[in-house]
């Protein structure tokens, strides 16, 4: 298993609905669909839709 930290995070309201919705759709966890799409702006994965 991968090396991994834990972060507490504050987000506002309408930004965790958004990133709720996202996950739910790409049938992902909340946490998955944040390190995907942080992996995607960091350009360390392709902008596709599979699982990271």
């Amino acid at each position: 298993m991968e090396d991994e930290k834990r972060i507490s995070l504050r987000l506002p309201t309408n930004l965790h609905a958004r990133l709720v919705e996202e996950a739910r759709a790409d049938r992902r966890s909340l946490n998955s669909e944040i390190v995907h799409l942080l992996e995607v702006a960091l350009g360390l994965v392709g902008g596709d839709d599979q699982s990271p």
